[in-house]
């Protein structure tokens, strides 16, 4: 076969082994993610920045670069992300170290958390969680039976994630340690680690939360305002309260897309970590249903490929789609959670929608890294296949064999 014949094969081949379901669904999710950040923002960017459009366009961008990062992953073979996975485990631990260098990490919000390069600053913690996810699906494979059978194998990769979260802890940023944590703990328990680690891990974890809760006066409010929003309504809990307003005011089919009341200065970060609030507002409840709907269908399919890939003996990308689904699972359960007051006031973003060029970026990354290993599995099944069953086989065999009257003559 000829060079060109090979190479106008393999767009023929991508299409033909995609995942159109999960492709479709990461696609909407997106740019249902863009025109949401441009309703629940065009009265904080007009008095802000004088351009009522300017954080739908930078989503926009976001969005775009996220597609054409999440197409690179989707090329990437599995054994590439496999073999150099220390490689990554490694360049996540510097991110987060560099990122706490005085003069190189920028502070916003009393945390810090982005580096700046050129004109775009990117938080690090997004990324680095990807190559802790790619260098733990690897573990997993090299260390199995260790980890299955042994303390030691379960207790190895926490040494990392221990690292991980003091780093994050040192930015201060909690969300991403409770979403890495349970990420980790999440993906091993998939993998078949034993039980009595597990729990024993998650004890010490849900401690270590406790103790870090209490460790503050500012915590300590968010949590006392959780548990009675209405009761400081002007204070501690001011955002809950404006979110509850939120879902409230939507009703079962909303207010009507870009007529929310919340987002006139009422409700902060409303295009931001609470945007899920206004989609409930704007669209009513049939609108959370819908957007709900999608994500569940998202990580359904993680899983699904997760386990057409156990079944083809390619641990490594079974264990790398269970920790993407378990973190968007989490991600997604606590950002809905905090905006609806079933969870203490936390800043995570919805996967793939809320405004945020590092979150939306490596959600894309993420969702690449499953295509591609679906797209992996059709290849393999179909390599698998014997030749036998080919239909063109099949015809050819069937006009060579004698039929039914020469062999009963015979």
């Amino acid at each position: 076969m000829s060079a060109a014949r090979r190479t106008a094969r393999k767009p023929l081949a991508l299409a033909q082994n995609m995942d159109y379901t999960l492709l479709l669904v990461a696609v909407s999710i997106l740019l249902f993610g863009v025109v949401m950040v441009t309703s629940a923002s065009v009265s904080v960017a007009d008095r802000e920045l004088g351009n009522p459009l300017y954080f739908g366009q930078k989503q926009l961008i976001f969005a775009l670069l996220g597609l054409f990062l999440g197409f690179c992953a989707m090329r990437t073979p599995s054994d590439f992300l496999d073999r150099y996975s220390f490689v990554f485990l490694g360049l996540a631990l510097v991110s987060l170290a560099v990122v706490l260098l005085p003069g190189v990490g920028r502070t916003f919000n009393g945390s810090q958390r982005w580096i700046g390069i050129g004109g775009f600053t990117i938080q690090v913690s997004e990324f680095a969680r990807l190559g802790l996810m790619v260098y733990l699906a690897s573990y997993l494979v090299r260390q199995e039976k260790d980890v299955q059978g042994s303390y030691l194998g379960f207790v190895k990769p926490m040494l990392f994630l221990a690292l991980a979260a003091g780093l994050l802890i040192a930015e201060p940023d909690y969300g991403a340690t409770v979403v890495l944590t349970t990420v980790v703990l999440g993906t091993m328990f998939l993998a078949g680690a034993r039980l009595m680690p597990f729990i024993i891990s998650f004890g010490v974890a849900a401690v270590f939360a406790v103790a870090l809760i209490y460790s503050s006066p500012y915590r300590v409010e968010r949590l006392v305002a959780f548990l009675d929003p209405w009761g400081n309504a002007f204070g501690s809990g001011y955002q809950l309260t404006q979110s509850l307003i939120a879902f409230g005011s939507g009703g079962w089919d909303g207010l009507g897309l870009g007529s929310s009341v919340q987002k006139l200065f009422y409700l902060p970060e409303a295009h931001n970590d609470f945007l899920f609030a206004i989609v409930g507002e704007e669209l009513g409840l049939l609108g959370v249903t819908a957007v709900l709907a999608l994500f569940a269908t998202l990580i359904y399919r993680c899983f699904a490929i997760a386990s057409e890939s156990l079944a083809l003996g390619a641990q490594f990308r079974a264990y790398l789609c269970y920790s993407v689904g378990v973190w968007v699972s989490c991600q997604v359960f606590v950002n809905t959670g905090v905006s609806m007051g079933m969870l203490p006031t936390k800043g995570l973003a919805l996967p793939l929608m809320s405004a945020g060029g590092s979150a939306v970026m490596s959600a894309c990354l993420a969702v690449g890294m499953v295509l591609r290993a679906h797209l992996e599995n059709q290849m393999a099944q179909s390599q698998a296949m014997p030749a036998a069953k080919s239909p063109k086989r099949q015809r050819v065999e069937a006009s060579a064999a004698p039929s039914e009257e020469v062999r009963h003559a015979a």
